[in-house]
């Protein structure tokens, strides 16, 4: 998108609204737990390219609808893509590049940009909402970093971002063990800016993108991109590692009995190979 492009985009699975200044970015497939498939990643992408050049939006805001922020990426998608290695290399491509992409856009907007975490916050989903400037998030909320356990490793920047919010030690144990952990632990590791009830988590957001909208946008914008180079300045790196740390884990028979075992509901049997 260019900034002479003004007509807003049509979505089928995601939705952008702008009130009092704000953009509000909504991942709609709520039966999914807003599973990040192919359609998704791109609407998303183009939702927030739109936004960066939205003059009636000063503040952005990603959220999930029904009862999660996002799963992760679609399982059921992956599974189709399973058949033959070549399959399975172009899926893995696309979807890692996908992930990188939004992440890279997240970070380059000039806008602040806060995710809105309710439940499963989960993969590439979680990622997502990492790489964002603030987030808040509900009681409800749950974090995982569920790559390692169908077989993969993380993407959208996920062990960088990881890193540079909570260090080595705790991005080691949340991505090698797999384990859900909940919002309060969430907190108490420094992934969130707020932490709040379910019934409170729209006024926490509004309080927060109040204060945004009332402050210099040029100065935000300056602040951003200096955090950018200070804190983030390894991110493209990281992300074209991922691309290729990804498709070799795509091909392997781990990945396969991974994605297997979750359709089937069953623990994975990993050979290491």
């Amino acid at each position: 998108m260019t900034t002479t492009q003004t007509k807003q985009p049509t979505f089928q699975k995601v939705t952008y609204d702008v009130a009092d200044s704000v953009a509000t970015i909504t991942l709609n497939d709520p039966a999914s737990l807003n599973a990040l498939n192919s359609v998704m990643k791109s609407e998303l992408y183009q939702a927030l390219d739109y936004a960066q050049y939205d003059t009636a939006a000063k503040v952005i805001v990603i959220t999930g609808a029904g009862k999660g922020f996002s799963s992760g990426g679609d399982i059921r998608e992956m599974l189709s893509g399973a058949d033959n290695r070549e399959n399975l290399l172009k899926m893995s491509h696309s979807l890692t590049i996908g992930i990188a992409d939004i992440t890279r856009r997240i970070r380059k907007i000039s806008k602040p940009i806060i995710a809105r975490i309710n439940g499963a916050c989960a993969g590439a989903g979680m990622n997502i909402a990492l790489a964002c400037d603030f987030r808040v998030a509900s009681d409800n909320a749950k974090f995982l970093q569920a790559f390692v356990n169908i077989g993969l490793v993380p993407d959208g920047g996920g062990i960088y971002l990881l890193s540079q919010l909570i260090g080595a030690a705790k991005t080691t144990e949340l991505v090698m063990l797999g384990e859900q952990i909940s919002a309060q632990k969430a907190e108490d590791l420094g992934l969130v800016n707020a932490l709040v009830s379910q019934d409170a988590l729209d006024a926490a957001v509004k309080k927060l993108t109040d204060r945004l909208t009332s402050l210099p946008t040029l100065a935000l914008a300056a602040m951003k991109q200096s955090i950018n180079q200070v804190a983030f300045a390894g991110l493209d790196i990281a992300l074209d590692q991922e691309v290729i740390y990804q498709m070799q884990m795509a091909t392997s028979e781990d990945f396969k009995e991974g994605i297997t075992a979750f359709m089937q509901k069953r623990p994975a049997e990993f050979k290491g190979r």
